[in-house]
């Protein structure tokens, strides 16, 4: 088979800021609420691969990367609202000058994060030529990044 074609720059680019983003926001909520080091570390390894991956221009990792982040976006937006909340710390932040829940916070520039994510890796895929091979590919993403992610919340969340 020969090697897939690099991703365009501007596309890996944005990749990187969504992604990075994202690992920022783990980074922040794990130094303030310890007990998430473990599950936070093994989630990093989701955006690591999704950065490689999509530097190569690869349909799985476009799959994963639009799957995490909408999965994670839609739980944080309307199951825990805590997307909502990060972003009352922001506002309050500006205001007051005083952060009172850090992890809150990271939430919503996670939340960011993702949203860049999504849309980086819309474009890329949109720049592949799709046969039935490549989207399978693309879903194979998606279902490995979520059977993952499963895998991590029952092994590491804080009990």
């Amino acid at each position: 088979m020969p090697p897939t074609k690099r991703s365009s720059a501007p596309v890996f680019t944005w990749i990187c800021i969504g992604a990075g983003l994202f690992l920022i926001a783990l980074a922040g909520s794990a130094f303030v609420t310890p007990v998430l080091r473990p599950l936070h570390l093994l989630q990093a390894l989701i955006y690591i691969a999704i950065i490689i991956l999509s530097g190569r221009n690869s349909p799985w990792g476009y799959g994963a990367g639009i799957t995490i982040a909408i999965f994670w976006n839609a739980f944080s937006l309307f199951v825990t609202h805590l997307m909502q909340a990060g972003l009352g710390e922001l506002r309050s932040l500006l205001r007051s000058g005083q952060l009172k829940r850090p992890d809150t916070l990271m939430v919503f520039v996670g939340g960011i994060g993702h949203f860049i994510l999504i849309a980086a890796c819309l474009v890329g895929i949109s720049h592949l030529k799709l046969d039935n091979r490549r989207w399978l590919k693309f879903a194979g993403g998606g279902v490995l990044v979520l059977a993952y992610f499963a895998l991590i919340v029952a092994i590491a969340r804080p009990r």
